[in-house]
């Protein structure tokens, strides 16, 4: 489990996995890895975004654990998965590639779903036939590709040099977050997340990117300073479904269009008023119900194949 263990019931309390294990990247880095749900469910696969977790993900894994086989893992640095010198968007890929190997059978499909961070993550391993092998549908749940820093809205000024200097100094910046104290959930919940999320909402937040380690917390922000994966988006050939809130002042909508512009199978857009970045948190059964969906649709079921395989031998015979 996560290291979110200060919520202890409801939605935003993390389940307890079937089985955990520890995926070794290419560069040696150590991925903690969560597996809930029946074995032999269609598969989901959840990557969180910065300063986040597993934990971020406990609604959905709650829900979807019913009749779904959940892969979740914590980012290099993030949760319980060590700290690594290495920071990039390759290192990125190279992590996927190696949760997936670990965690899929040969030829098995999965829906993805990233959030921030987690949805650069597959546009950074975009062209990895290793991991498109095992991509069946995508839900990306705001996020972007590029100019992050210069569209970001956290500081209300018109876009510009000073914008971009002082919001790149404040999302790099050294200082601690220090205790979840309620001036913190004030700074936060401005931030992050829309004016009308409710208090466990924020809480559930705030304890989960309060636990991220500073150098960690900083050492990624200039990753996402300078990112460029646009390329990537192009490369993403599989149904593509984007999601994100209208008071998003990490990754405003400009972003989500701009994806949903570019995707070569964009199968939706969902634009979610007066919501901001956390939308997986902010909308759980939204968002649930899309990775739902997905699953539903472009994974098939046991049973289709079970079908096909008997259809494909009669017709050898």
């Amino acid at each position: 489990m996560s290291r979110l263990l200060h919520v202890a019931d409801g939605p935003y309390a993390p389940p307890v996995p079937a089985h955990e294990l520890t995926v070794t990247a290419a560069d040696g880095a150590r991925i903690h890895v969560e597996v809930h749900g029946p074995e032999n469910a269609p598969a989901v696969v959840l990557s969180h975004g910065w300063c986040c977790s597993t934990a971020f993900w406990a609604a959905q894994i709650r829900e979807l654990a019913t009749d779904h086989r959940i892969v979740a893992y914590d980012q290099r640095g993030h949760g319980r998965s060590p700290a690594n010198p290495a920071y990039g968007t390759e290192p990125l890929a190279d992590d996927l590639e190696a949760v997936l190997a670990a965690t899929l059978a040969p030829g098995e499909r999965a829906v993805f779903a990233g959030h921030s961070m987690g949805g650069m993550t597959l546009m950074a391993a975009a062209a990895r036939p290793a991991v498109l092998e095992h991509v069946a549908a995508v839900l990306l749940c705001s996020t972007g590709s590029s100019r992050l820093v210069a569209s970001a809205t956290v500081v209300p000024l018109g876009e510009g040099r000073v914008r971009t200097w002082l919001t790149r100094r404040i999302l790099g910046s050294r200082a601690p977050l220090g205790p979840v104290t309620p001036l913190a959930r004030r700074i936060l919940k401005y931030g992050t997340m829309g004016a009308g999320s409710g208090p466990h909402m924020v809480e559930a937040c705030a304890r989960i990117v309060h636990a991220c380690p500073r150098r960690v917390r900083r050492g990624w922000s200039h990753v996402l300073d300078l990112l460029d994966l646009d390329h990537g988006v192009r490369e993403l050939r599989m149904p593509v479904e984007v999601v994100v809130g209208t008071a998003d002042r990490l990754t405003p909508p400009v972003h989500a269009r701009s994806l949903a512009a570019e995707l070569p199978h964009c199968v939706g857009l969902t634009e979610l008023p007066g919501l901001g970045h956390m939308t997986p948190v902010e909308a759980p059964e939204l968002v649930t119900g899309k990775i739902r969906a997905l699953a539903h649709t472009y994974i098939p079921s046991e049973r289709s194949e079970r079908s096909a395989r008997a259809v494909h031998a009669e017709e050898s015979a």
